[in-house]
């Protein structure tokens, strides 16, 4: 028997939970689901008999340890910032460890043991990072394979809400982590272009962004996404010139969501004590600068060329000058913004989420003049609030690598992405049958 423990049982765990529930009998498997809320993981369990809930704490080291002892494969749904203790726990005890996030540092330091235990540290095997590794690399491997160099290279991501359920002007409602969506972009964005290193502060992300068009669904506000550089090696894209992985808003959004990182709304550094003595109303006029005329004026006024009708229909949308009482006793900026957003950016009962990706290539080949190009783009819509886009997206790669790995489709170790053939090969091909499918042009 192969007994594997999943630590958290948030948004993103469900359809992962699901999927190895389904498989663990004809595979002889033992699941663990493990959350600080025992009744939360015992909802996903839906009481099938493969499964077990426990109560899990990740702080407490002795019981995080004798727990990750007592199994063989761990899977962490937990914050990126929470892996590392997870980690150091797996590698000692010769445990395999899988999650959707990105490599951290903590995790690149213990490839060299997890290697000689035999260990595999699978990392970034969810969404974006994870099925757009795969899917690129699959072309990437195509285009390599018959000679050819790829000289441009562009992949964007953005989970957001269906056409049908798009009833708010911001076009954005939480299918994942909010806190994770009021702090993005924080820090400096690092991309190629034309053969330059380019570097975009936080103070410009949200206004040096490029449209994005996805045929059927129209087109998205691009904004640049962390290190892009870091994956010219991890691609094996020797000749690129170009190269940009980035996030995508409904058109629009990123305009307003500027002016909040202009205002210091989405500053997670301060705490604001009292808050819950103000109204949004007055903390906004707190942030804007002295001036005369009303707050939607003075807002009008600092935002300057970037106010528009869109823009106003969003903020008047948020209840800003409504003098909306703020109910955080003390928090940050960005925790009382976030707040707010919980509140207005919520996915009703019938709602359904959008996941849409995209890459595009120019390429060279040999057996062909000029200049190629190639887009590929991906569609998924959610089917209600458990079973959404983004929890299939994160959780059914992760689950369906985890599956190929003990099953012995693949045999590696160490710190691994799914960019290797035996890894995103037989991936890709089981997400069709889930309808999770690219189209290339």
């Amino acid at each position: 028997m192969t007994k594997i423990l999943i630590i958290g049982a948030g948004r993103s765990a469900t359809s992962l939970i699901d999927y190895l529930l389904k498989h663990a009998p004809s595979n002889d498997w033992k699941i663990t689901v493990a959350d600080v809320d025992k009744r939360l993981a015992e909802e996903k369990l839906h009481g099938d008999s493969s499964g077990t809930a426990i109560s899990f704490d990740i702080t407490n080291e002795e019981k995080r340890r004798q727990v990750i002892l007592e199994h063989d494969l761990i899977i962490s749904m937990l914050p990126a910032t929470m892996h590392g203790s997870v980690a150091r726990d797996c590698v000692e005890f010769g445990k395999h460890m899988a999650t959707a996030s990105y490599v951290s540092a903590d995790m690149k330091a213990l490839d060299e043991e997890a290697k000689h235990k035999n260990v595999l540290l699978l990392n970034e095997c969810g969404l974006d990072p994870g099925i757009d590794h795969a899917s690129a690399m699959k072309i990437i491997d195509e285009i390599q394979k018959e000679g050819g160099e790829i000289i441009c290279f562009k992949s964007f991501c953005g989970g957001l809400v269906a056409p049908e359920s798009n009833d708010n002007p911001w076009g954005y409602k939480f299918s994942w982590n909010p806190r994770n969506v009021v702090l993005a972009g924080q820090g400096t964005a690092q991309y190629l272009e034309n053969g330059e290193i380019k570097f975009i502060p936080y103070n410009r992300l949200f206004s040096q962004i490029e449209t994005i068009e996805v045929e059927g669904y129209g087109k998205f506000d691009a904004y640049a996404n962390r290190d892009s550089i870091s994956y010219v090696d991890v691609y094996g894209l020797r000749s690129v010139k170009t190269m940009v992985r980035g996030t995508l808003r409904q058109q629009g959004y990123c305009k307003g969501w500027n002016q909040f990182v202009k205002l210091g709304l989405t500053d997670d550094t301060s705490k604001i004590t009292h808050a819950n003595e103000l109204t949004y109303t007055s903390l906004l006029n707190s942030f804007l600068p002295a001036g005369e005329g009303t707050l939607k004026e003075k807002f009008k006024k600092f935002a300057g060329s970037e106010w528009d009708t869109q823009t106003e229909t969003m903020m008047d949308y948020l209840e800003l000058y409504s003098g909306k009482k703020i109910t955080l006793k003390e928090g940050s900026p960005a925790q009382i913004l976030q707040a707010l957003l919980e509140e207005k950016w919520k996915l009703k009962e019938n709602d359904k989420d959008m996941i849409v990706m995209q890459h595009q290539f120019e390429y060279t080949l040999p057996s062909k003049p000029g200049i190629q190009k190639l887009s590929s783009s991906l569609a998924v819509i959610g089917k209600d609030q458990n079973y959404t886009a983004m929890a299939q997206t994160v959780g059914l790669p992760l689950a369906m690598t985890v599956k190929n790995f003990l099953t012995k489709k693949f045999k590696l170790s160490g710190v691994q992405i799914p960019v290797k053939k035996e890894i995103y090969e037989p991936l890709l091909k089981e997400l069709e049958e889930y309808k999770i499918i690219f189209i290339e042009k």
